[in-house]
């Protein structure tokens, strides 16, 4: 058989049925959306408005709402959708990453010595050493007595200022 022979042949009920949910995941993705981000997309006014009914609806009605919502995306046009979810989504997706970042460094510079404090104030060269020498000295304090984290917050709060 050659190749066009294989174009040619259905698609088979296994990818059908996978074809189907990932419409529903999709489906899925949009009504955990909030509605002022559901308006940036061109749906029409039925998946709009199944959509919304979704977002009110609980355990059995949501499931069959994402079916429907499933069958309606079939009409739309899948790749513009999933373009505009990646755009939506990317900015989160950068200040999760930065978070992550500023909690690395301000538990690298509680849990380490010189070094750490070297290493943060080589990278970010607007960083006043003594202030965070006096940050750490706190927090460490904060620590060994139990007390409520206030000059780590403090730090944490520094480290974002330098890094954002």
């Amino acid at each position: 058989m050659k190749t066009e022979d294989y174009e040619e042949l259905p698609k088979s009920k296994s990818q059908v049925k996978r074809e189907m949910q990932a419409l529903r995941d999709l489906g899925k993705e949009l009504v955990d959306l909030p509605a002022g981000e559901l308006s940036k997309f061109a749906f029409s006014d039925s998946l709009y408005d199944a959509i919304l009914l979704a977002q009110h609806s609980k355990r059995e009605a949501l499931r069959r709402q994402l079916q429907h919502i499933g069958k309606l995306l079939r009409e739309e046009d899948e790749s513009s959708i999933r373009q505009r979810l990646a755009q939506i989504s990317q900015p989160k997706r950068e200040e999760v990453q930065i978070f992550h970042e500023i909690e690395q460094w301000r538990d690298r510079l509680l849990d380490g010595d010189d070094a750490a404090i070297n290493q943060f104030v080589s990278k970010y060269s607007d960083a006043d050493r003594q202030h965070l020498r006096q940050l750490l000295r706190n927090a460490r304090k904060e620590q060994q007595q139990e007390k409520p984290p206030k000059s780590s917050r403090l730090l944490f709060q520094y480290i974002r200022d330098l890094i954002s």
